[in-house]
């Protein structure tokens, strides 16, 4: 998410910059889970219709190619799931988590003890920079990261730290095939493919990496209005279920739908309370929604669709636990305190759910930098439950 003052500074990018070409190496899931071998993406079908260029600006290109300078551990093997996570760390935060640092162009893994285990840098600006959110497939061997404003999505190999697929043309904006226009949020699906909410297209897209086409459109073009699945207004997050329902947040009206694959409306009301809904989550139960508003004081709300009440609430308008534009909150498994990215000041932060008090910290309040200990607008985040980070640290 970028804080703009209103819709119209949120679309004015002027329209300069030389289209960029680019080699893609398209990563695919087997059938049986394996990796298959890259592919180049000159053996897919190209887009037949160009996008427009845009001004990439100073904040856009953020702090540049950044490394936190820690020499890394070698992972451990994946020996855990989202059903079945490795062992948890414990209060206050179970488990390590990857962090979309967005201005440093950089994803970090930092452990509970706030050790950076795992880092991927840019390896190239011109194609890689802004990631904004991040998220684990389902084997936990690749990253799915979206990238607003250089209007593309990736997969990223984690063992081998490497880019392995793009959709999209970086610093291109389009609505045409191979063409995104702000993609908020992407998450890897059970069945390989790779979900992303094209905003400002006002669009759902399910794209398949090994073809590069899209399966699946809810939505259509200039056609910014809430009326799922045929149009949605402004979609700035759409996360799997773990039944393979999906939840879509709009930004006009703050509208939230669960909504299957098949693109059956399961429900759908205005998120309470919420002036900018940002990446509605379930709650670890699957029964409830947690949202979080992208305004300054920000608020953290969880509801109940069944009843569409408001179970539990984060709002504090001035000092040091005041969040300013959080764009991600989700419900920890294991302790049932919630996690937040709060973006404009700088930090990731753990709240203790009954007390309402900030329990775990990473990032310096209000202070920007990339050393450790310090974020760069992080804008995402995602929980590795997949590897024992604690047992590799330790020694067992």
């Amino acid at each position: 998410m970028i804080a703009q003052e209103g819709y119209e500074q949120r679309i004015g990018f002027a329209v300069v910059l030389r289209r960029v070409r680019l080699l893609i190496l398209v990563s695919i899931v087997g059938a049986a889970g394996g990796v298959i071998p890259p592919v180049h993406a000159d053996a897919t079908p190209k887009p037949k219709h160009h996008g427009t260029p845009v001004t990439v600006t100073p904040e856009m290109r953020g702090a540049g190619t950044v490394s936190s300078g820690v020499t890394l551990p070698t992972p451990p093997p994946v020996t855990g799931s989202r059903q079945a996570p490795v062992p948890s760390w414990g209060k206050p935060l179970p488990y390590p988590i990857v962090i979309a640092d967005r201005r440093n162009n950089r994803l970090l893994e930092v452990t509970p003890d706030k050790r950076i285990v795992w880092e991927f840098p840019s390896p190239n600006l011109k194609i890689y920079r802004g990631n904004e959110d991040v998220n684990f497939s389902p084997d936990g061997r690749r990253l799915a990261v979206s990238e607003e404003d250089n209007f593309d999505v990736h997969l990223v190999d984690y063992e081998k730290r490497e880019l392995v697929w793009t959709y999209g043309v970086p610093d291109v904006r389009g609505g045409n095939p191979g063409y995104l226009n702000y993609p908020d949020d992407a998450h890897v699906l059970a069945d390989g493919q790779v979900l992303t909410a094209d905003l400002r297209n006002c669009r759902i897209l399910i794209i398949d990496p090994q073809s590069n086409r899209v399966t699946t459109q809810w939505g259509q073009v200039k056609q910014c209005r809430h009326d799922p699945p045929n149009a949605f207004g402004l979609p700035n997050g759409a996360t799997p279920m773990e039944n393979g329902d999906l939840l879509i947040s709009e930004i006009i009206d703050s509208w939230i739908t669960r909504i299957t694959r098949a693109g059956k409306v399961v429900w759908s009301m205005r998120a309470p309370h919420v002036r900018y809904p940002s990446d509605a989550f379930p709650t670890v139960d699957g029964r409830q929604v947690i949202v979080a508003d992208f305004s300054k004081p920000g608020r953290i709300v969880i509801f109940d669709p069944a009843t569409r009440r408001v179970t539990w609430e984060y709002y504090v308008t001035d000092g040091e636990k005041m969040l300013d534009h959080p764009s991600l909150a989700r419900e920890l498994p294991d302790t049932g305190d919630i996690i937040v990215a709060d973006d404009l000041r700088e930090r990731v932060l753990v709240i203790d759910r009954k007390t309402r008090e900030i329990i775990w910290q990473y990032g310096v309040t209000g202070q920007k930098g990339s050393k450790p200990g310090y974020l760069n607008y992080p804008d995402g985040f995602d929980l590795d439950l997949f590897r024992d980070w604690k047992g590799a640290l330790t020694g067992r």
